[in-house]
């Protein structure tokens, strides 16, 4: 079960930041950065896009940090925020599509098992990237940032059962994509 609140020590650098301790900021931005952009770039398929993203994501944190909740778990408040910023940049703009890069770890095997494993992992990467944006958000929300369908309720502002249909709906077109690697 995931607890509804930060740990203590989160919630002392939260407590510190609302009292204006930067530095205590900067180290809940550390510890966030990688997992929002590593998202908000699923989401946009643009590194760029998702850097400026995730760049404005914190400083609107910043900037409501006096609003938030303790009772309520940071990491989704974080990437409800984030959300926002990403519906509002797609009202302004056209999305700019790119694939997903290529790059896959090297495994110690040998080259016909890593050339099939690194056809499957492109295979899943290209598949998630197909899938449709509230699928997508859903699905990488539960998978990478291991949220609740509750927290991915709050953080998309949808029920939890539709979190719960989109991550079912998301898993379900991604094992159709995946069948002839499994």
């Amino acid at each position: 079960m995931v607890s509804n609140v930060a740990p203590p020590e989160e919630q002392e650098l939260i407590t510190r930041a609302q009292l204006g301790d930067r530095e205590a900021f900067a180290q809940l931005v550390e510890s966030y950065w990688e997992r929002l952009y590593r998202w908000l770039y699923h989401l946009t398929r643009d590194r760029h896009a998702a850097e400026d993203l995730t760049q404005e994501s914190l400083l609107r944190a910043f900037t409501a940090l006096t609003s938030f909740a303790p009772a309520t778990r940071f990491q989704a408040w974080l990437f409800r925020i984030a959300h926002n910023a990403w519906v509002n940049a797609n009202r302004v703009r056209q999305r700019v599509w790119q694939t997903f890069p290529e790059e896959v770890p090297d495994q110690a095997q040998g080259p016909v098992a890593s050339a099939m494993s690194r056809e499957a992992l492109l295979a899943l990467t290209k598949g998630v990237g197909r899938l449709p944006s509230e699928f997508r958000a859903a699905f990488l929300l539960r998978v990478e940032e291991d949220l609740s369908f509750r927290e991915i309720a709050e953080v998309l502002q949808i029920s939890e059962e539709t979190a719960r249909w989109r991550v079912f709906k998301a898993r379900q077109k991604l094992m159709e994509v995946m069948e002839e690697h499994l």
